[in-house]
């Protein structure tokens, strides 16, 4: 048996397939038989095809023909004869190594792609170095796992999961995630509750215990994962799965159901997606509304190039129209930390969560803005859109965010387009400073958004990946709760309504504290919005007010956990 950190509830059984990211080492190496090395290159390249050829189908069944011409694109340029033959010249004239040769022309053509002035000539260079990677990962016989090409179902195993990872793996496929990193905030054990699926992460050395096909049972609440169990251990964890999808089949009595108290305070329960697909989750737990879209996914699915507005329209559209006129928070777009885009260059950066990331990229290229605000306001039209802005640590960013959508919108104007005139635009609070001077930045929004996942990070100081100091990362922390309490207060002091779309707003520990704070929404991942109605339900707001008061009184984080489980048995 291994011990994790329970990160989305769930049991699951089934084979194990690890997923590993292994390094490409090239070197330069002096070759006798060339021949040899160019029937390798050959090789290597007819294996690309067929793996190709395979994934453009499942994509073309799955997805569409729009998602799978990347891999059309992709084969014309596995099938480039000018790739091909100036690598084999490199071999026979320099007598030097497959993977060497075919590096150095990858590098060659893509400098020489990047550096022109057509846009669509320059996204090119994408392609070449996908394709060209595929191949050079089989010359060196590096595995290539395709995620999004999974054909029976597995739990997959790896030392964390990227979230181009989650973005492209074939989602019917996976049972559970593994991973030997990662909080119950990291993108893992995000992505696994969004789309529930049982996970377990913080298991140290997983993936170099476990080999594929072994057989793994894992309970998602626990955090206990076995290797290899015994028919009897088998049959355990069957009657556990079955239990627990009993219990979820016992919450849906609620649906339908409003989320008030027993003395009439009504809070949104909505849900966080990551994109049009998560919408028949939120409608199958009954949410409320959307508190976070977070569209950065729709930026991470794309290998070559921005969405465009046309596609960013279409995707914000479906969700409006999916969720019936219910409010639908959508963020704009978040990236760097650990989100990156592999055709958007950012520099590597000592602190990259502390960096060009979010709002900063935002108010730093316009032009990106802008098409997402365009696309937004575009969309409008069709349900009951919120815009909210990332990453805001001051009043001048929000205020220069505010002046470029005055601009899109007289850009519109001008253009005859048709918006909603009655979008509500806010941001988040994920940044102390911007906690502090919320009775400020509360004169300016519409709402307010607690991302609790990073303002415990950096109140605390504390980097949530890292399991060395993770003890340190606590939505308990008193200093945290009495800066959720302040934002709140303060949003109210100016009529506006505080949500929270951080993973804490739909931790059954952590409800009873901000729904006695006066928290207004609650964004959570889908599996938990029945779990939270059933306690809001239950419970007075009176009584739940005094129990936040009590527990702000309070000077440690355990002496605060241990008060929420002893009063309310959990």
């Amino acid at each position: 048996m291994y011990k994790g950190t329970g990160a989305s509830p769930g049991i699951a059984l089934g084979k194990a397939l690890v997923v590993k990211h292994e390094e490409m080492v090239i070197e330069k190496k002096s070759i006798e038989d060339v021949e040899a090395e160019v029937l390798k290159l050959q090789n290597a390249v007819a294996v690309s095809k067929e793996e190709l050829i395979k994934v453009k189908e499942k994509a073309l069944v799955e997805l569409g023909e729009h998602e799978a011409q990347i891999f059309e694109s992709h084969l014309l340029v596995l099938e480039d004869p000018e790739l091909l033959d100036s690598s084999i010249t490199k071999i026979r004239d320099e007598k030097v190594n497959a993977d060497f040769a075919l590096n150095e022309i990858k590098e060659m053509f893509v400098a020489m792609f990047e550096s022109m002035d057509n846009e669509y000539m320059r996204e090119r260079a994408a392609d070449i170095k996908d394709v060209t990677n595929r191949i050079l990962r089989n010359i060196l016989g590096i595995k290539i796992v395709d995620l999004a090409g999974l054909d029976e179902e597995v739990v997959l195993l790896a030392h964390d999961l990227t979230p181009s990872d989650t973005a492209t793996m074939n989602k019917k496929m996976v049972l559970g995630f593994l991973t030997n990193i990662g909080g119950r905030t990291s993108h893992t054990a995000i992505m696994a509750r969004t789309l529930e699926i049982a996970a377990i992460v913080g298991l140290s050395d997983i993936t170099e215990k476990v080999q594929d096909g072994d057989y793994i049972v894992f309970n998602g609440d626990t955090g206990e994962v076995i290797v290899n169990p015994d028919e009897e251990t088998i049959a355990k964890y069957s009657k556990l799965k079955a239990d627990y999808e009993e219990y979820k089949e016992s919450l849906k009595q609620l649906k339908g159901k409003t989320s008030v108290t027993l003395d009439g305070r009504h809070v949104e329960l909505a849900g966080n997606i990551g994109s049009p697909n998560d919408v028949e989750g939120l409608i199958n737990n009954d949410a409320e509304g959307v508190g976070l879209y977070r569209t950065e996914f729709l930026y991470m699915d794309k290998e070559d190039a921005f969405p465009t507005e046309e596609e960013q329209y279409e995707a914000y559209k479906a969700v409006l129209e999916g969720m019936n006129g219910k409010p639908i928070v959508i963020r704009t777009l978040d990236i760097g930390g650990d989100k990156e885009l592999p055709y958007f260059h950012m520099d590597q950066e000592m602190n990259p969560f502390l960096g060009y990331r979010a709002i900063r990229i935002c108010l730093d290229r316009t032009d990106i803005f802008k098409t997402q605000l365009r696309a937004l306001y575009r969309a409008s039209v069709h349900g009951k859109l919120r815009i909210m802005f990332p990453m805001i640590s001051s009043l001048e960013e929000l205020l220069a965010a505010k002046e470029i959508i005055k601009e899109v919108l007289a850009e519109m104007d001008a253009n005859g387009e048709v918006y909603a005139k009655d979008v509500e635009v806010g941001m988040m609070i994920e940044i102390p400073s911007a906690a502090i001077i919320s009775d400020v930045l509360a004169k300016h929004v519409d709402f307010f958004s607690i991302g609790t996942n990073d303002l415990i990070q950096y109140t605390c100081a504390v980097d949530r990946m890292n399991q060395k100091i993770s003890y340190l990362y606590n939505q308990f922390n008193p200093a945290v709760l009495r800066l959720i309490k302040m934002v709140i207060d303060n949003a109210h002091k100016e009529g506006k309504w505080a949500g929270m779309c951080g993973e804490s707003a739909g931790d059954p520990l952590m409800i009873p504290i901000l729904l006695g704070m006066g928290l207004d929404e609650f964004s959570m991942s889908p599996i938990s919005v029945l779990p939270a109605r059933k306690f809001i339900t239950s419970v007075n707001y009176e009584d739940m007010k005094s129990f936040a008061d009590e527990v702000l009184t309070m000077g440690t984080a355990k002496e605060i956990k241990a008060h929420v489980q002893k009063t309310f048995n959990i």
